[in-house]
């Protein structure tokens, strides 16, 4: 009776001692392990645009950022990246490697607890009548509970879980940094299919332009008034226009198919939707979106991702080290072990058996050193890594606030050009009208009336993808959740 109640305050011992030292590296995971600001001292604290003056800088609020389609106004896009971020296939194979990382978490926890496995066995056996035994074979029944449990003095396997916590932080940040990705993505597509549509509207109006005056020359021609040149001048003219039109079509189709798989669907059922021209959109309030604080760099996910990969690897540098050490082990059993089936549950078949353990590394031919060695290597690669992220952050911001700077003034030039254009294609019109002109000054006016037409197009698309490039620089278009415990994107206002 001694011996099983020794057996049993020995039992709640371990597990008093295995509670504890779960509670302890759990408190110790749960630590800030951010990297301390004195890394960010690479950035400058502000990045603001050399072409804008310092007192229209504006930096958004966390808020735009999150749901920063908001600021374009335009319906259309915002339930298109709503319904890429439910059906993108790319997403979804992120969200799975987040719902792995949490399971190897896991199964690093459980390492730091008791391990108690059923060891239920029927054995028959005969030994050698020449050697010790009886010669007679003999069965053994047996069933019982086998425990083991590894102190972790020297922290090992506490290293391990924080390498799955910063591991499991790293999937999430990948998870976000696709989320931006995609939105950013399905914007710059929807910006380009529209501006595709606007250039093809434009090129169809000068077309019919074109053909007016084509058809008037054909009648002058065919009544003597007017000679093969400016007909010849005119046909071509009309037919270059043409020809530019089969391959705005093209690339329409094109863009919408693209779209249709960022969104999760099957190319071509978002002709219905998307197939008719609409107007780009309007910002709304983002025109003074000309400086930028460094701290908001620290929200890109991609930051986020190289920093918790490289605390992942810290850890397990520590883990590779804590090999070099003793293991200190608690084994026993407990059951039931009979030669017969009968006397299985009687007190005179109980048997039991527990000590600790301990296993030193003596001679492993530079395994666990050549191991430190890896893993330390392995670090100084995070690291750089991480340091290299943080410098083409700052690079894409920057390059983001001068594109979006400079474009605007390109657009500027370019709508007073259209208006110039147009009014100078007036004139040459009226005054070959009234036989004051030749042709030649309507072509070129004509020309040059297109070809701004189409660059102020193109522009005021690239006025727009360069704001969602802006934004994406900034890590913006996903919202910071409290409690990451689901591999379930977050939520986002619509």
């Amino acid at each position: 009776m001694k011996k099983h109640l020794g057996i049993l305050l020995l039992s709640l011992l371990i597990l008093s001692a295995a509670a504890f030292q779960a509670c302890a590296a759990s408190a110790e995971v749960s630590k800030d392990t951010e990297l301390s600001a004195g890394d960010w001292t690479v950035m400058a604290k502000r990045y603001p645009n050399p072409y804008a003056s310092a007192d229209t800088a504006e930096a958004p609020l966390p808020e735009t950022l999150a749901s920063w389609w908001d600021s374009l106004g335009d319906e259309t896009l915002t339930d298109l990246i709503m319904l890429a971020l439910k059906n993108n296939r790319d997403l979804a194979s992120a969200r799975a490697k987040v719902t792995e990382a949490r399971a190897a978490l896991g199964i690093s926890k459980s390492a730091v607890l008791p391990w108690l496995d059923s060891n239920d066995a029927w054995t028959r056996a005969r030994s050698s009548a020449n050697s010790t035994g009886t010669g007679q074979a003999v069965s053994v029944y047996r069933l019982g509970l086998d425990a083991s449990w590894e102190i972790d003095i020297f922290g090992g396997r506490r290293q391990d879980i924080k390498a799955s916590t910063a591991s499991l932080e790293a999937q999430y940040a990948s998870l976000h940094n696709s989320w931006v990705s995609l939105s950013s993505e399905v914007a710059v597509n929807y910006l380009s299919l529209r501006t595709l549509q606007e250039r093809l509207m434009v090129a169809e109006a000068n077309l019919r332009l074109q053909e007016e005056f084509l058809n008037m020359l054909q009648s002058q021609y065919d009544s003597g008034l007017a000679d093969a040149l400016a007909l010849s001048q005119a046909q071509y003219t009309y037919e270059q226009t043409k020809a530019t039109i089969p391959t705005l079509r093209t690339s329409i189709e094109q863009s919408l198919n693209a779209m249709a798989i960022l969104t999760g669907s099957i190319p071509g059922s978002l002709e219905l939707e998307l197939g008719d021209s609409k107007p780009l959109p309007v910002l709304i309030g983002v025109e003074n979106l000309v400086g930028i604080p460094a701290d908001y760099l620290r929200q890109r996910p991609d930051i986020r991702m190289a920093e918790r990969q490289f605390i992942a690897q810290i850890a397990r540098t520590k883990s590779a080290r804590a090999d070099m050490w003793p293991k200190f082990t608690l084994v026993g059993s407990i059951g039931l072990e009979s030669i017969s089936t009968g006397s299985i549950f009687s007190g005179a078949s109980k048997a039991f058996s527990f000590g600790p353990a301990m296993t030193l590394p003596i001679f492993h031919a530079g395994a666990i050193r050549n191991n430190i060695r890896v893993q330390s290597a392995r670090q100084e690669q995070y690291l750089a890594a991480y340091e290299q992220t943080v410098l083409n952050a700052v690079a894409e911001v920057r390059n983001s606030l001068t594109a979006n700077a400079q474009e605007r003034l390109r657009n500027e030039s370019l709508r007073s050009g259209v208006i110039a254009a147009q009014t100078a294609y007036d004139v040459a019109s009226d005054k070959y009208r009234n036989g004051l002109t030749d042709f030649y000054n309507v072509i070129e006016a004509q020309r040059s009336l297109l070809s701004l037409h189409e660059s102020l197009a193109i522009s005021d698309g690239q006025v727009l993808s360069n704001l969602v490039g802006l934004y994406k620089a900034l890590g913006g278009g996903w919202a910071p959740i409290v409690a990451e415990n689901t591999p379930d994107l977050p939520q986002v206002k619509k």
